[in-house]
């Protein structure tokens, strides 16, 4: 299987937009279950690919994951979004819907503007 060739800038910009129009309320075709962050929405790569689905650790976020979690069932969990290290998994197990977006918000946009002023110096 090929490897995930997006690039991480773009995949976050749009994860963003996806929280921002509310992409993580219910879903219509799940709606009663929580709208997952990254592994429920379209910046997954292996978003509607029920069948085959490529193994995580050739998604363009495991950069992102700490080494230690890597091997996870589903390490985009453990990619760390506060300054505490508060993980999406924490919040799934004891944030608010609203918590859990405020984290993943302020998370993207700091991640966003970091990797725009790195490239800007490169």
């Amino acid at each position: 299987m090929p490897r995930d060739d997006r690039d991480l800038l773009d995949v976050l910009k749009f994860e963003l937009k996806v929280l921002e129009r509310g992409g993580y309320g219910s879903s219509p075709r799940e709606p009663w279950r929580q709208h997952l962050a990254f592994e429920d929405s379209p910046s997954c790569m292996n978003y509607d690919m029920k069948e085959n689905p490529a193994p995580c650790e050739e998604c363009v976020l495991m950069q992102l994951v700490p080494p230690d979690q890597r091997g996870t069932k589903i390490p985009c969990r453990h990619i760390p979004l506060t300054k505490e290290g508060e993980t999406l998994e924490n919040l799934y197990r004891c944030g608010t819907q609203e918590e859990i977006e405020d984290a993943m918000r302020n998370w993207l946009r700091g991640t966003i503007q970091q990797i725009e002023s790195q490239r800007a110096g490169a």
